[in-house]
């Protein structure tokens, strides 16, 4: 049973729990250290002298709002974007779904480094976009099928995903380039095994065989002249028999209106001729051939034209982030 306290010391204990409760609720009676102050915003010049691999998210931003406003011309925008990551350091299998999926802990995007595909799609997705919010929303669109973030769901295979699921961006010319009779391959992909194999995820996919035509190595020069400046490259190889799309680059003019190739590839982004390329090219496959390793050999491109209008599809999973001032 409760033990009455007498009637004169009932205040001072009161006082007692009273002092006990606000200790529980206070904040201590030191000063609290302030917060440090956040780093003061670089002006927009310094910004505009950096990379963008050498740039914050924030200043990425920036940098993304303004060149939307400095270069209208789309094709011009993609060039620049492109040129402002020469020299970002290159790094393969760069990429994940962390920490939507738990397949691997690659994260979403890097502004750090890239390899061939992330640097396409991240200079399309900066040069459709007017912020940081509005790039990432697209960089998940180009990305994924239906924007639909999960591996199954990546454009794993550039021929027959990442082109085809890109359609609305660009249009596969190549055979158009190359003319009646032009060479193509056969190309048949098992994404069940492949998702099961290589990334431990099982999914359902039936096997898809397709044709695909491209551009002989020997033809390039002579289309060069109808390329246009933000076209989607891929470099085709092949090996025993099997032919694949083992690099991507973006298309953009020289100083002279010579096309040039822009492209993340080790050690770093690079622009270079299609010639130059080419010769690199021919200079491992005969180091290769000297050494007695059966790599891959160069065999030609396949080009996709930047779409005229180019109309972004709505993305399954959230609605594409308001625009300033609309």
């Amino acid at each position: 049973m409760p033990i009455a306290l007498p009637p004169a010391l009932r205040p001072a204990c009161l006082l007692l729990a009273a002092a006990a409760l606000a200790g529980c609720a206070s904040a201590p009676s030191t000063p609290a250290a302030s917060a440090p102050a956040a780093p003061a915003e670089l002006p927009l010049a310094a910004v505009l002298a950096k990379q963008i691999f050498q740039m914050t998210p924030q200043e990425a931003g920036r940098y993304i709002a303004h060149v939307h406003t400095a270069e209208p011309d789309l094709r011009k925008r993609i060039a620049a974007i492109g040129r402002k990551n020469l020299g970002q350091p290159y790094s393969l299998h760069l990429l994940g779904e962390f920490p939507y999926e738990l397949h691997d802990n690659l994260p979403l995007y890097s502004l750090k480094e890239s390899d061939c595909v992330v640097f396409a799609e991240h200079t399309y997705a900066m040069a459709l976009s007017q912020s940081w919010e509005e790039f990432f929303w697209m960089l998940q669109r180009i990305r994924y099928r239906d924007g639909v973030i999960g591996v199954a769901t990546r454009n794993h295979y550039t021929e027959m995903d990442w082109n085809v699921a890109n359609r609305w961006l660009v249009t596969d010319v190549s055979a158009e380039l190359a003319g009646a009779g032009g060479p193509s391959y056969p190309m048949t992909v098992d994404r069940a095994r492949f998702l099961r194999t290589r990334h431990n995820t099982v999914a359902e996919f039936p096997i898809e065989s397709s044709r695909q035509a491209y551009v002989a190595k020997e033809q390039v020069a002579a289309v060069a002249a109808q390329l246009q400046e933000g076209d989607f490259v891929n470099v085709i190889s092949t090996r025993n028999g099997e032919y694949w799309a083992s690099h991507v680059g973006l298309v953009v003019l020289g100083p002279n209106g010579e096309r040039h190739f822009l492209h993340s590839q080790e050690p770093k982004v690079r622009e270079e001729t299609f010639a130059s390329f080419m010769a690199r090219a021919a200079e491992r496959e005969a180091r290769n051939a000297a050494a007695g390793k059966p790599g891959q050999v160069l065999a030609g491109f396949k080009f996709l034209r930047l779409n005229e209008q180019v109309t972004v599809p709505p993305m399954a999973p959230q609605p594409r982030p308001g625009r300033p001032g609309a």
